[in-house]
């Protein structure tokens, strides 16, 4: 798709360089924190588990047991291996269980032998966590040479969400039998703001399933059933957003889920969740997610159902290029960025379908190599689901004229009901007709001045909004309300105390690992 727009390279090499440039202090910040769930998500990879009889997780217990004691500059690690080998207990979660009764004590070991022995053993533990995830990852690749990946690409994504797994499972796998080739399981309203990750599998989530390991662990078990039956790896999808975010990424990559919502700004943006947090977060999650092999999606839609989709295009642009600087530095490469655009132009205004063209073949062309993630209509679905079914196969049409990587499925019931299987089913019939009859008619389109002209302004709007990033900071944009109208700023939002600046010893194994350091 390369060259159809005419974009100069010099000004896509200056977005670039500006979003580096606005994303460095940002992840400066990252670098130089740690937060409660950054802390449970390691906990977790050195082989906690399990919760009390109310539900909480015994990483919670640990870490506010530690934190309590020594706070969280020092990382969580040191303290709880040294009171592992201090109390003779054998196991993580035995010491869980036994801080949260308050019979044992946290301390930073301040004799070298002590603090190296506890060091050691925090890294075996990790180790032996990571090792698992490479396992996963690995068992992936096996499966994939085995079944096959799906011939055509756009792959289509469709969603499932009854909030009772064993409900989903069916319907995941029927949807998967109609032609679908990732299942997103949509996660329950308001899981992205408990800062715990709930135990065992669920049935009562509200609008969606709630993420656990169990969970994971039953829907990864039940598509492996229909990529053998089918003859071709069906991928799964959750979401690591919110404030569980670095440790739903590590139950992720144990349980060999293949991509995850992961967005630097969503959660702060339409969550509320404090901004620091948020990237101190993302930047864990996302190195999990490249050692696992999982492909994010990004967010970018999202921006669009809250500002103008031709007012605010650039913004989108905008937040593609940071989400991919975020993801490189991170350890992520190009074949696991799915960022996010849609199509959520009013259908009413005039040439609305080629502006839709123009913004979709920007990002194509700005990331060539990225298997983009088309979002459909939702802000302007009626609830006239004939209109709404004329309007998906626009949608349809425009991922295959781009070039799309991965197309989400539009349901014409959009703003009525949750989706029924037969919603789903004329829904992917629409795929199918489209993708059949124009799959490859991105090798024969040729945009005119018209889509040239709007994609080349879109560009050098987001590069003017950059510039004013780089003077102004990333923070303060974001507090200005720079992204879907959205004002959050840096020192307010949910989950703020569960933040701490890391002190001169902090130590955390898992991240010496993913750095490449350990």
């Amino acid at each position: 798709m390369a060259g159809k727009l005419d974009l100069d390279p010099q000004l896509v090499a200056r977005a670039r360089s500006l979003a580096a440039r606005a994303g460095q202090p940002v992840v400066d910040l990252a670098r130089s924190h740690t937060t409660v769930s950054v802390e449970r998500a390691v906990l977790r990879l050195a082989g906690v588990h399990g919760a009390d009889t109310d539900g909480i997780p015994w990483v919670n217990r640990l870490v506010d047991a530690v934190r309590a004691d020594v706070g969280l500059g020092h990382g969580v690690a040191v303290p709880v291996f040294h009171a592992l080998a201090e109390s003779g207990v054998e196991d993580v979660t035995v010491l869980a269980q036994k801080a949260a009764a308050g019979a044992v004590r946290f301390s930073v070991p301040s004799r070298k032998g002590e603090l190296t022995a506890a060091r050691r053993a925090a890294s075996r533990a990790a180790r032996a966590g990571l090792k698992l995830v490479d396992r996963r990852r690995a068992e992936r690749d096996r499966l994939i040479k085995r079944y096959g990946d799906p011939k055509q690409r756009p792959w289509i994504y469709l969603i499932v969400a009854t909030g009772d797994i064993y409900e989903d499972i069916p319907q995941a796998q029927a949807a998967a039998r109609a032609g679908a080739d990732i299942i997103a399981v949509i996660r329950s309203t308001g899981q992205s703001l408990l800062d715990y990750v709930p135990e065992g599998a669920t049935r009562e989530g509200f609008a969606g399933t709630y993420a656990t390991q169990e969970n994971f662990r039953l829907m990864r078990a039940a598509l492996d059933e229909t990529s053998r039956e089918l003859g071709r790896y069906i991928r799964l999808t959750n979401y690591a957003s919110g404030l569980c975010m670095p440790e739903i990424a590590a139950l992720a990559g144990m349980e060999r889920l293949d991509m995850m919502l992961n967005d630097s700004m969503y959660g702060i943006l339409f969550r509320d969740i404090n901004p620091i947090r948020t990237f101190v977060d993302q930047r864990f999650s996302r190195q999990v997610h490249a050692r696992a092999g999982i492909v994010i999606n990004t967010g970018e839609d999202n921006y669009l159902t809250t500002a103008d989709a031709v007012d605010a295009a650039h913004t989108v642009t905008v937040s593609q290029l940071l989400n991919e600087y975020f993801a490189h530095e991170a350890g992520l490469e190009d074949w696991q960025l799915g960022l996010g655009h849609a199509f959520e132009i009013n259908p009413d205004l005039p040439d609305s379908f080629r502006l839709e063209l123009a913004h979709a073949l920007l990002a194509r062309e700005l990331f060539p190599e990225a298997p983009l993630k088309w979002m459909p209509p939702t802000k302007h679905m009626t609830g006239d689901v004939f209109r709404g079914n004329l309007l998906d196969g626009f949608f349809n049409l425009a991922g295959a004229l781009t070039g799309q990587g991965i197309l989400l499925v539009g349901m014409m019931t959009e703003a009525v009901v949750t989706p029924w299987l037969s919603d789903r089913d004329i829904a992917l019939q629409n795929v199918r007709y489209v993708l059949n009859g124009a799959g490859n008619l991105h090798e024969d389109f040729v945009p005119g001045p018209f889509i040239r002209g709007r994609a080349n302004q879109v560009l050098n709007e987001a590069i003017t909004l950059l510039e004013r990033i780089v003077d102004d900071t990333l923070l303060d944009a974001i507090a200005d309300g720079t992204f879907g109208i959205m004002k959050r700023p840096a020192d307010r939002g949910k989950g703020l105390d569960g933040v701490a600046k890391q002190s001169p010893d902090y130590f955390n194994p898992v991240s010496s690992f993913l750095e490449g350091s350990a």
